[in-house]
């Protein structure tokens, strides 16, 4: 187990192993590569603690053959670790916006989803993969995505990916990671990879 050193300790009146052993809510944001894969790590170790692992895919597209998809599904049903289960809301975006409307209402469909999962406690680790861009376009009510994680009860951690995460969830996030850019091979004209982007 790693040690540190924090530079304050809360006066909240827990123990140093209540503490530690609170819901996190956690975001990946920025304009680097690797935000989602980070957060399928985390389902990885999820899976390995034997935990029920939710994962919402909100923008990406539901016809993109994920290899992180499969991977968890094929470990999620093998009975050796907790199980997994891959949500795609909709027919997801890529990056170019095709039918607003309907994208819209896939990703507050996708929130309510989600909302009634967490009323529930039926994961302990939620991916909600490029949460972040409903938010950002007005689409779901970030004052709302953060009463609801506040308030959600049991030990279910929640991680959401996505660039222009609002500042109010960053605010409110127990763990925020930035990922930033330095060179990228698309910069030169060059496409994604088959087992490097998908």
């Amino acid at each position: 187990m790693p040690q540190g050193q924090p530079t304050e300790v809360p006066d909240d009146g827990l123990t140093t192993r209540q503490r530690r052993n609170r819901p996190l809510t956690i975001v990946h944001t920025g304009p680097g590569k690797g935000k989602s894969t980070a957060a399928f790590g985390m389902a990885l170790r999820a899976w390995n603690q034997g935990w029920p692992v939710g994962v919402f895919q909100f923008v990406k597209s539901a016809k993109w053959k994920v290899g992180e998809e499969r991977a968890l599904k094929v470990l999620g049903a093998s009975g050796e670790g907790g199980a997994v289960t891959w949500h795609k809301m909709g027919e997801g975006w890529s990056w170019v916006q095709r039918d607003p409307a309907s994208s819209e209402e896939a990703a507050r469909e996708g929130w309510e989803q989600v909302k009634r999962d967490l009323a529930a406690e039926t994961y302990r680790l939620y991916v909600l993969d490029e949460f972040a861009y409903p938010m950002h376009w007005g689409w779901v009510p970030v004052d709302e995505v953060v009463r609801v994680l506040r308030d959600r009860s049991g030990t279910q951690h929640v991680v959401v990916t996505g660039r222009n995460a609002p500042a109010e969830l960053l605010d409110f996030a127990d763990l925020v990671t930035e990922m930033t850019k330095v060179k990228h091979p698309m910069d030169a004209g060059q496409k994604g990879q088959r087992g490097i982007e998908w």
